[in-house]
């Protein structure tokens, strides 16, 4: 009786999660699981002069919107839809960002492509595409402009031969178009899920504080500093409010299977699985912590206050996500910090001094702050 009680225990936590999550989603993109529902609307107040993908102004020049051809093509935040400006003679005059949920410090790094394809005829633009790398630390956004700039000049170049041919095109995703450098296997999104298949398997058979440390060191590397692999509020949203499509499985294959592992695996009896064994940044506490054996005692009353400023903390933090006051801060956890070159100064500089901190602390970040954590404790309540 007592272990049916707990498992439904749980399953009502995870009910609350996904119920919050959706919420939280629905405020902030009108979007849930990918389903806009918002479309309806645009679509029954749409006039009828050009489509919602081709804009043809006045004078022969038009505009290509990539938000109706790249749906299924998602940034880290969520689509990353582009109006890519082309001129009378074919000439790619401009290229704007059209609003997106990226974390604005790693996009603006992002945006810096952009200037690749300006000032280039389409024919020319779309075969500088395919030398056009990545931003690192910025990869998400980056392979997401890539793979809505292939669509756009892709669709450009078809109205440009078949002009007429466009106005009945406003939904079409050309074939061939698709976004390879967006969605394929990079060495580093394999090695991101190969360290997390071990994270996620191999402590539940086998138990070696050796190979514990060696797990905690991939996830640093591999997960953190490499390929900055993570379970954050910006994650969570985004699949709640992008969902997954087959396209952006390769890319996402990683931080899908640590979201089931943060998630399920409580159901399972296996609470604070990720945290102990995933999280990247949890890893590097740990691994500071074992710089040596003198720790600070916590008071027990300190220990309780700043247990309830962890509680606090993330209430206030979900009423501003919630209500849609400030989502921003959703962008600002501190495992962003493994992103060093597009991370915020303040956020790397609190992400050392909890890393210094812990090393006479045990994990003071993961027990005193971490909003991503206080979501997945609930499991343990």
């Amino acid at each position: 009786m007592k272990q049916n009680n707990a498992f439904i225990q749980k399953l009502m936590s995870l009910f609350f999660i996904v119920c919050m999550l959706s919420i939280a989603a629905m405020n902030r993109d009108n979007k849930l699981f990918g389903y806009d529902f918002g479309e309806a609307d645009k679509q029954s107040a749409a006039v009828a002069v050009n489509n919602d993908t081709l804009s043809v102004q006045p004078d022969g020049s038009f505009i290509v919107n990539t938000k109706p051809l790249a749906k299924d093509v998602q940034g880290y935040g969520g689509p990353v839809p582009l109006r890519i400006h082309v001129s009378k003679d074919g000439v790619v005059a401009a290229i704007e960002a059209e609003p997106n949920a990226e974390t604005p410090d790693f996009f603006n790094q992002a945006k810096l492509l952009l200037t690749r394809w300006q000032g280039k005829t389409v024919d020319v633009a779309m075969a500088e595409t395919d030398k056009v790398d990545a931003v690192s630390g910025a990869t998400f956004s980056s392979n997401a402009i890539i793979a809505n700039m292939q669509r756009g000049l892709a669709y450009a170049n078809r109205h440009t031969a078949q002009s007429k041919a466009a106005d009945d095109a406003s939904g079409t995703i050309l074939e061939g178009s698709g976004s390879s450098s967006a969605s394929g296997w990079t060495i580093g999104g394999i090695a991101a899920l190969i360290v997390v298949l071990l994270g996620a398997i191999v402590p539940l058979f086998y138990k070696s504080r050796r190979w514990h440390k060696v797990q905690l060191v991939l996830n640093v590397v591999v997960l953190g500093l490499w390929t900055g692999t993570f379970v954050s509020f910006t994650l969570l949203m985004r699949l709640f409010s992008g969902g997954l499509s087959l396209a952006a499985l390769a890319t996402l294959a990683a931080p899908l299977l640590m979201v089931v592992v943060a998630l399920f695996y409580p159901l399972a009896g296996k609470p604070g699985h990720y945290c102990a064994h995933v999280c990247p940044f949890g890893s590097a506490q740990e691994l500071a912590g074992k710089l040596t054996r003198r720790k600070l005692r916590v008071p027990v009353r300190l220990n309780k206050a700043l247990n309830m400023f962890r509680t606090v903390l993330w209430a206030v933090l979900m009423v501003l996500l919630l209500t849609g006051t400030w989502v921003a801060w959703i962008d600002y956890e501190l495992f962003t910090a493994f992103l060093y070159s597009s991370a915020s100064v303040w956020v790397v500089v609190l992400a050392v001094l909890f890393l210094v901190l812990s090393v006479w602390v045990p994990r003071p970040y993961c027990r005193y702050v971490c909003p991503t954590g206080t979501l997945l404790r609930g499991f343990k309540r």
